[in-house]
């Protein structure tokens, strides 16, 4: 069975594309609730194939040959989990609360390779 590393994408445009930041704050709150209450749902649903919980992800670093710098990308969580194929494991993330219940733009899934030579 392979690993497979699901990154949850989303932006300040898909947040403002879904409503999101038109919410009053009682709205976004109990929203907030319902999202962590069926990502909790899905997280025990599919405990046997998460590897690795995972979580949210903050602030970007990049480091490259001209030393450390600020970066954006649309990365905003992971997880990973195993399963029997690709397809299977991305079949894991469909309805997930993240663009289902939360403004979050995609999930993307992909193989976790093995090092060469190891």
């Amino acid at each position: 069975m392979n690993h497979y590393l699901a990154v949850f994408t989303g932006s300040a445009a898909t947040n403002a594309a879904s409503g999101w930041d038109a919410l009053s704050e009682a709205d976004r709150n109990a929203r907030i609730q319902a999202g962590m209450q069926a990502w909790g749902a899905w997280m025990s649903q599919h405990a046997a194939q998460i590897v690795v919980t995972g979580g949210p992800i903050g602030k970007t670093l990049r480091v490259d040959p001209q030393g450390v710098s600020d970066a954006q990308n649309n990365i905003c969580g992971y997880v990973v989990v195993q399963a029997e194929s690709h397809e299977a494991a991305a079949k894991l993330f469909e309805k997930h609360p993240h663009f289902s219940i939360f403004p979050g733009e995609a999930v993307e899934v992909m193989v976790c390779l093995p090092v060469p030579g190891a």
